[in-house]
């Protein structure tokens, strides 16, 4: 008796490159009919074009939902999981890639099929390790094999695109991430096969045939190619590490990086797999490397689930039942998909629930609402697209009206644009074959079928076309392979001011640490000389990297304070970023992304040089911030000193005294004393550091702060509403003017050394006129720092007593941006 006689429910378990499928199709074969789900469209052609070249075509058939081969007689059934006929009796039933079921967007389905779908004589379900406690708690009576891989996969280490061994795949997570790759290997490798998803099955088995046939010796994917397409790749390199899952950019989970590395080596030939970056979020950490290396992927511990047999009896039945949760515990209710979506956007409409009173008619709905997002136009856009095919399919005699049809269609028959447009007509295209694959949604769905896919395919054949002809240059690679290593050995020369060239061919320029590309550069016979100029530049790459972290503090500076950006500059060029850190003062040094063509032990060198350039610039242009920065971290100065250091230095050392009244009150004599000798003045309506309004020392500040906008330089008092005219800037408004914070400071001492006590007295106006404050300005002021007027004779100086500076109020509202939003209102109440 063999192994599969002994149970009708096998479960096949293990990484990738064991034979799974093989198995599968194996047994598929040996019995008089069956049925395999996969996970592709692409996935079920090819095992499908396998099992043609066994049984015949008479005798098998392809089902995907824009794609029915289907023969009277036939047996043998390859489809994809969503297109399965699970009610279809057959002698076999296997479902691919089972460990999707805990795909938030297609999980319902495959764990619906794990569940329901069963042969009757063999039942086999291919899929992780990881899904091995899954088994146990959903199909005990399933017998469950391990397969061991047939091949050692091993980390190969980080490779640049430069240095990817022949027979790589570089796998990237979204089309323009794909392209960019490819369009960098035509460059520097003479060119790359395309394979994405969203691929028709004849333009994806063109790209991969050019791969195979060894035209070209590199191919970029996307996460695709880790559902079982197999092709002879020796090394899996990852682009990035991250990926777009429909709902946020995440970091891939192990079973996912396991699954995509393990597409290299094939059958008994060993593979690698790396990435691209050494360091930073696109490296691999060691523990995910041993993990991979041993096949060793966390256990699955829930699976989605949505009713498969949903109840029809009325549309908020079915929506009812599809949203009710699982009853087993190892289950959970899959997030809302776009049908289900759909589905709920189209039931809140009159029109719809008119015409839909019948459990046959809700079924005829769902049907509708089924048609997949193929143009990922998001949940509204296509739902009014699948109303208006519900608005045919629901009147007269239910078939879609043949001219809509011919006019949509006639519409993408065009194999004129560039990539995107071709990939753009295929995904709309797609839509089409879905609704002609349906036989009671049209008059004649086996002509329109078939003018489907005569248009799909003319579509396919000019994208195969559009895509070799951007990202592959033949000549290229030829002469590639002749010279080898020598490439490096052609004449290149870099002119003093960076322009690089190659036998008197200009090929670009040398900016800094970035190569641009000349426009005449890009001709296929430049092809050759251009990947040699950049091996070249390695040289001089490392000969700039030497000077910069050698570079003397003027050498460098940051980007001037209009530019909108916190750059910082060594010469003209940009060579790192300053990004918030925890204070002010310590903000995060990010070197430019050009400079990772240095080597690791160059760019800490660098770093390190930028650290210490930084750490003068703020002793020399803003020790008041670096001082207050201490007194943070100085637990000798007590709470009240130190919170209201932290207050200050969030504000950029210019803080309105009403901001923080109870902390000032708080302070004690030494408290004071320390703030004063750090050159902080405690007036009367402000807290500042003097030597921060100074020119140099103001543009510092900006910078470090975000400020674009700067005030007119040497200025003591702005009209209101001109630029930088404000507390942030270290003027308080006034009315139509606003002034400087220390010439107001000046005001209020001059203002308190005039009085007598509470008597009435006419403050000396000379001071204010000199500073060029208008009467009403000197009004508002005064009124700020608690003198109101007295009563005078006509004719006579207003005279003005002392009253006493208002509490403070308490905020009606937490701060919305820090203390600057709270400061924002205070100037504006207060002026």
């Amino acid at each position: 008796m063999s192994q599969f006689e002994r149970t009708s429910v096998t479960a096949v378990l293990g990484p990738t490159n064991t034979g799974k499928t093989h198995l599968a199709v194996e047994r598929l074969t040996g019995h008089a009919s069956g049925m395999i789900g996969f996970p592709l469209r692409l996935l079920a052609r090819e095992v499908y074009d396998r099992v043609v070249r066994i049984k015949g075509p008479r005798e098998v058939a392809l089902i995907t939902g824009e794609e029915k081969i289907c023969p009277p007689g036939a047996r043998w059934f390859l489809c994809t999981a969503e297109s399965m006929p699970i009610e279809r009796e057959v002698a076999f039933v296997a479902l691919d890639e089972a460990q999707l079921g805990a795909d938030p967007e297609r999980g319902h389905v495959f764990t619906d099929r794990l569940l329901r779908a069963r042969g009757r004589e063999e039942t086999m379900l291919l899929g992780s390790d990881a899904l091995r406690p899954m088994i146990k708690a959903l199909v005990p009576e399933a017998e469950i094999l391990s397969r061991p891989r047939f091949s050692t996969l091993s980390y190969g280490g980080a490779r640049k695109l430069s240095r990817l061994p022949r027979r790589s795949a570089v796998v990237a997570f979204s089309a323009e991430e794909v392209y960019a790759v490819a369009e960098a290997l035509r460059r520097l490798r003479g060119g790359a096969a395309v394979v994405m998803g969203a691929l028709s099955p004849r333009t994806r088995n063109a790209q991969v045939a050019m791969f195979q046939a060894g035209e070209v010796d590199y191919l970029v994917a996307t996460d695709a190619i880790g559902m079982g397409l197999n092709m002879d790749v020796a090394h899996v390199a990852f682009a990035s590490l991250h990926k777009f899952d429909g709902r946020r950019r995440r970091r891939l989970t192990l079973a996912e990086m396991a699954q995509i590395a393990g597409r290299a080596g094939r059958h008994q030939k060993d593979g690698t797999f790396g990435g691209l970056h050494e360091q930073g979020p696109g490296a691999f950490t060691p523990e995910e490397v041993l993990a991979i290396e041993g096949h060793q992927v966390p256990r699955l511990e829930r699976l989605y689930w949505r009713d498969g047999e949903p109840d029809f009896a009325s549309i908020d039945a079915l929506v009812a039942s599809l949203e009710a949760g699982p009853r087993d515990a190892v289950l959970r209710a899959a997030p809302e998909a776009v049908d289900l979506a759909v589905l709920k956007r189209l039931a809140e409409q009159d029109w719809v629930r008119a015409r839909v009173r019948s459990p046959a008619m809700v079924k005829r709905l769902w049907a509708a609402c089924g048609l997949p997002d193929f143009r990922k136009l998001g949940a509204d856009p296509h739902a009014r697209f699948v109303g208006r095919l519900f608005t045919h399919l629901s009147e007269a005699n239910g078939h879609v009206p043949h001219q809509w049809f011919a006019d949509e269609i006639a519409r993408l028959d065009r194999v004129e644009g560039d990539v995107e447009t071709l990939a753009g007509r295929i995904a709309a295209a797609r839509s089409w074959a879905y609704i002609a694959q349906r036989a009671d949604w049209l008059a004649e769905p086996a002509h329109w079928a078939e003018r489907t896919r005569a248009i799909e395919e003319r579509l396919s054949d000019a994208l195969h076309a559009s895509l070799t002809q951007r990202f592959v240059d033949r000549r290229t690679t030829m002469l590639l392979r002749q010279i080898g290593a020598d490439a490096s050995n052609l004449p290149v020369t870099i002119g003093p001011g960076g322009e690089v060239s190659v036998e008197e061919h200009h090929l670009g320029h040398l900016e800094g640490f970035r190569f641009r590309v000349a426009a005449d550069a890009t001709a296929a016979d430049k092809r050759m000389l251009l990947a040699a100029a950049e091996k070249r530049l390695g040289r001089e790459l490392h000969r700039r990297g030497v000077a910069l972290a050698e570079a003397t503090d003027d050498a460098l500076a940051l980007a001037p304070s209009d530019a909108g950006d916190r750059s910082i500059l060594w010469g003209a060029t940009r060579v790192a970023i300053l990004e918030r850190g925890l204070t002010l003062t310590t903000p995060k040094i990010v070197l430019d992304r050009t400079l990772d063509v240095l080597e690791p032990p160059q760019r800490a060198a660098v770093q390190q040089r930028l650290d210490r350039w930084f750490a003068s610039q703020m002793a020399a242009h803003l020790p008041p911030l670096a001082q207050l920065d201490s007194i943070t971290r100085d637990p000798a100065a007590g709470a009240p000193l130190r919170a209201v250091a932290t207050a200050l230095l969030d504000a950029g050392g210019l803080l309105p005294r009403r901001a923080i009244a109870a902390q000032i009150e708080a302070l004690d004599a030494p408290a004071r004393t320390r703030l004063r000798s750090i050159g902080f003045t405690i007036g009367t309506l402000d807290l500042f550091a003097p030597a921060l309004l100074k020119p140099a020392a103001a543009r510092w500040r900006r910078l470090l702060m975000g400020i674009v906008e700067a005030p007119r330089e040497g200025a003591t008092v702005l009209p209101r509403g001109d630029s930088g005219a404000d507390l942030a800037h270290g003027f308080r408004p006034l009315g139509q003017q606003a002034v400087r914070i220390d010439m107001a400071e000046r005001v209020a001492r001059a203002a308190h050394e005039a009085r007598e006590g509470r008597k009435p007295f006419v403050p000396d106006p000379a001071l204010a006129t000199s500073i060029g404050m208008q009467p009403a300005t000197l009004a508002r002021l005064m009124a700020q720092l608690g003198f109101r007027t007295a009563r005078s004779r006509e004719g006579e100086p207003q005279r003005w007593v002392w009253k006493g500076l208002v509490p403070p109020r308490a905020p009606e509202a937490a701060p919305r941006d820090g203390p600057f939003a709270a400061l924002a209102e205070l100037g504006l109440r207060n002026g």
